[in-house]
């Protein structure tokens, strides 16, 4: 088995908190979870989740993990209990923060947007699930707010990243009008029934308070990069790749 290949990300103002996004290359998961699927709810076999995920922790470093079972909501949950490899959660949301070290937040994906969130100090860290539902409540903005309000932080003092995810060329909605607020047809091409959810994105967190140089994304698409990531666009039997945020 080999390592699981993943794509770290930095924020340079920040040097004790680390974010990785992971690919599907690398692991033990076989067909359709081919190789390095992280979710135990996707109907893999658990032994090979279970391994890829041992893996994975020991290959980034952290010592607990937090992840929820995600159902495209706005629900953000604070300081929760760590979990470990063997376990899935059972408790709902889309958002995670803590101020816990070496305790990684988990965003599982396959198209959705993984966002990761971390103030200036380094004592605060934030991670989201955010699919075009999440871009439709505004989670990106409310998120933030709860998240800041929460720890009594500035947004302006926290940075933010976008993991690979759906691109604007592959990102087809032929209901725009009834799946998303008017206020955001904009960012709708009705001459390829398309949406930029990844400029989307950015203008909430703007919009949450956040500045723009404190905004980064990862543009790369998992709709057209099907070797290297998972895509329910592409395949509804898929598994799915993860970002990871936390406190060193």
């Amino acid at each position: 088995m080999s390592n699981i290949a993943v794509f770290p990300y930095t924020f340079e103002e920040i040097p004790n908190v680390s974010c990785v996004f992971t690919t599907r290359c690398g692991g033990r998961s076989e067909g359709d979870f081919a190789s390095a699927n992280l979710s135990y709810d996707v109907g893999d076999e658990p032994d090979a989740v279970y391994h890829n995920r041992v893996a994975l922790q020991k290959q980034l470093g952290f010592v607990h993990w937090q992840e929820l079972r995600q159902v495209h909501g706005d629900d953000l949950i604070f300081d929760g209990a760590p979990s470990g490899a063997a376990q899935k959660s059972l408790r709902a949301g889309d958002g995670l923060a803590t101020t816990e070290k070496r305790s990684a937040l988990m965003v599982k994906t396959a198209d959705c947007q993984p966002i990761l969130l971390a103030h200036r100090s380094g004592n605060f860290v934030a991670g989201m699930h955010v699919g075009w539902r999440g871009n439709a409540l505004n989670f990106p903005i409310t998120g933030v707010k709860r998240f800041c309000l929460r720890y009594k932080l500035n947004p302006r003092d926290v940075f933010a990243v976008r993991g690979p995810s759906l691109g604007p060329v592959a990102a087809e909605f032929t209901n725009f009008d009834q799946e998303f607020p008017a206020m955001y047809k904009k960012f709708h091409d009705p001459a390829t029934n398309t949406v930029d959810l990844w400029t989307m994105t950015r203008a909430q967190l703007l919009a949450a308070g956040i500045p723009n140089d404190n905004i980064a994304g990862v543009d790369l698409c998992t709709k057209t990069m099907a070797d290297t990531f998972f895509s329910y666009r592409n395949s509804r039997n898929t598994g799915r790749q993860a970002g990871f945020i936390w406190i060193n």
